[in-house]
């Protein structure tokens, strides 16, 4: 049998029903964060010393328009990292008592303060995790598997804190009244 190729009437009709298909269902791409006109330069700090997760926040800030703050400036608006803190649970064991399967949880306290010291987002907890097997008679690839976990969950947490900056801050622009 012979197959001749769609016409491009039928690819673009294809197409069509496609994209239309997507915006029915409500699907949309999520906008850039958008951040006060009037912030100013911004610095990520954390209580930990190169820390991956305050340089992965610093970069998405960046990439949403924020004006990254010289060493020895003062006067800058600032994102703080209070705290990460990271746990190890055992979720399901074998009939010899042994842990089967964990959660990895990670957890971070954030802050953004204006350069005058008032909140632009008040002090929040992100927490994420994921579980995963780790049989205790075979744990070839265990660590390996849990590296892996930890630094998608470190870029699954610097999204999260930056989600978290655009809702208060669209929420915050979304609840001010207009000027009379």
């Amino acid at each position: 049998m012979i197959r001749t190729p769609a016409s491009p009437v039928l690819r673009l009709l294809t197409a069509f029903v496609l994209v239309l298909g997507l915006s029915a269902c409500g699907f949309h791409l999520r906008n850039k964060i958008a951040l006060p006109a009037d912030l100013g330069p911004v610095r990520v700090t954390s209580t930990t010393q190169y820390s991956p997760l305050a340089e992965a926040v610093a970069v998405g800030l960046r990439h949403a328009g924020a004006v990254p703050a010289d060493a020895d400036a003062k006067d800058v608006a600032s994102l703080q990292i209070l705290s990460e803190r990271w746990g190890n649970l055992p979720i399901a064991i074998d009939d010899r008592g042994r842990a089967q399967e964990f959660s990895l949880r990670y957890a971070a306290v954030f802050v953004f303060r204006r350069a005058d010291g008032t909140d632009l987002v008040p002090q929040q907890v992100v927490e994420l995790s994921r579980d995963y097997v780790s049989p205790p008679e075979n744990a070839t690839g265990t660590e390996t598997e849990r590296e892996i976990l930890a630094n998608e969950l470190r870029r699954e947490m610097a999204a999260a804190i930056l989600r978290r900056v655009d809702g208060v801050i669209q929420g915050g622009a979304q609840g001010q009244k207009p000027a009379p």
